[in-house]
């Protein structure tokens, strides 16, 4: 499948890019590079030794997306585009829904145009009431930030959309854990940009020495050792559930389908930081200090819907997660190398764009879903 990629520059979108190449697919990258790198990109062809188009618009901008569609054909669309980072939604909750539910509009609204019928999101865990464990796809939702609160919105609009929609759209919605670790090779990661981001970035900087320890916030949860409880999933297993779920919605006897996407256990901050002193030698100092306001004791995910409907499952324990993070981080302390732009990337640039052409006269002619 011609499979379009939004935000395939960014740290999933590249792991992803990845994987459909070497499944046999033909991946085609739109990217605004606001967190996203032509690096990634260009570590993705180093690897698979195959050209993958990029182009540098932005998801949210409608006339520059049809612009894309018209010039390309594409039998699907895997949408990783948006505002991911829960302390950046809390900080700029405007920005937030705005950037994700626009893109997703967008999307939409081009995939109706150019009958392109098949759809993957990424969503999250983050939906979730705070405190269940492990929640299976019908547990209750209750978001407790803007980012939990503007993905339940997207799967509302999808699932609003299908029920009016050409019964041959198929979509997946893929309701992520806490995504970690990074390509075994080194090559592929989180851009860090030089500021951890989650924990397992922070116990890096410590074992790197570029902090004296680690924060650890509240040792007196409900849980095996005090300390707050996280389904940690490998990137690379994460790649893998969306190129599954992709391969599959022709196959799933149902329009829309939603599934987790996680290791299926709960691993605790000190179980965490264990793992990684283990697998690494390094020791990672901490100290404890009260709980944080809305952080819930637990969060894991069921994901036996997923294991056999997908034939999927994570395959990477924590052990693999830290080591390949940590063979990350410590070679790349301030992420991917920020010497190329969009205008002035690798080959000539994202050049790679598209040249600039007036939106089809016969769009308006699809159903608006």
């Amino acid at each position: 499948m011609r499979v379009l990629v939004t935000g395939g520059a960014g740290y999933v979108g590249a792991h992803t890019v990845l994987q459909l190449v070497e499944a046999g697919h033909e991946p085609v990258v739109v990217d605004d590079f606001s967190r996203g790198t032509t690096a990634a990109i260009a570590r993705v062809e180093e690897l698979t030794g195959r050209h993958v188009p990029v182009h540098a618009y932005d998801v949210a901008d409608i006339d520059m997306l049809e612009r894309l569609f018209d010039a390309e054909r594409f039998d699907a669309v895997v949408h990783l585009a948006g505002v991911k980072a829960a302390h950046a939604s809390v900080a700029r909750p405007l920005d937030c829904y705005e950037t994700n539910l626009t893109t997703t509009f967008t999307l939409l609204r081009c995939m109706a145009w150019y009958d392109v019928p098949r759809l993957v999101v990424s969503s999250s865990a983050a939906v979730y009431a705070s405190g269940d464990a492990p929640s299976d796809e019908d547990a209750p939702v209750a978001p407790v930030d803007p980012l939990g609160r503007a993905h339940l919105m997207t799967e509302q609009i999808l699932h609003d959309v299908v029920a009016a929609a050409d019964p041959s759209l198929r979509v997946g919605i893929l309701r992520c854990s806490t995504v970690v670790g990074a390509h075994p090779s080194g090559l592929l990661g989180d851009d860090l940009a030089g500021t951890p981001r989650g924990l397992l970035h922070a116990i890096a900087h410590v074992a790197q020495g570029r902090r004296d320890h680690l924060d650890v916030f509240g040792d007196d949860y409900p849980t095996r050792d005090g300390s707050a409880e996280r389904d940690y999933v490998h990137v690379t297993d994460v790649a893998a559930a969306h190129v599954a779920a992709l391969e599959a919605l022709d196959a799933v006897d149902r329009p829309l389908s939603t599934w987790n996407i996680g290791s299926g256990r709960a691993t605790s901050v000190l179980q965490l930081v264990g793992a990684f002193e283990a697998a690494t030698g390094r020791t990672v100092p901490y100290r404890v200090l009260p709980r944080r306001p809305g952080d819930p004791h637990v969060i894991s995910v069921d994901v036996s819907r997923a294991a056999d409907e997908l034939g999927w499952g994570a395959r990477r324990g924590v052990g693999e997660i830290c080591t390949d993070h940590w063979r990350w981080q410590h070679r790349h302390p301030e992420g991917y190398p920020h010497s190329a732009t969009p205008e002035t990337s690798w080959r000539g640039g994202v050049g790679h764009r598209l040249r600039l052409l007036q939106p089809a006269q016969s769009a308006q002619a699809g159903p608006l879903w």
